[in-house]
């Protein structure tokens, strides 16, 4: 069954940066990309676990932290000659609340 979890007010996630939510998949980072609008992938990256949410948002991607793997927060797939890919969840801001379909 797929329910939605309040995660946070939406200015409590600055422009470019991320909050982690730990979730009974796991942990979910969501993301505020530069187009504005909120994404959230699993917080970790496909190449060897890295904690994307500890990496550099651009645009609407995420660099990890530990290789320089570039992630596209829309689909969780690897860009450039990088390939593999991280779950990608719904998320939603209603009344300036940020929150998660899981």
């Amino acid at each position: 069954m797929n329910e939605w979890i309040e995660v946070a007010p939406a200015d409590a996630i600055p422009p470019l940066g991320s909050r982690v939510v730990r979730t009974k998949n796991g942990e979910i980072a969501i993301f505020h990309a530069g187009d504005g609008r909120f994404y959230a992938l699993d917080n970790k990256c496909p190449h060897k676990g890295g904690p994307l949410s500890e990496g550099i948002v651009h645009d609407c991607r995420v660099t990890c932290p530990l290789h320089n793997w570039v992630l596209d927060l829309r689909t969780g797939e690897a860009t450039g000659a990088d390939e593999g890919r991280t779950d990608t969840y719904e998320v939603k801001v209603e009344d300036g609340t940020v929150y998660l379909k899981l």
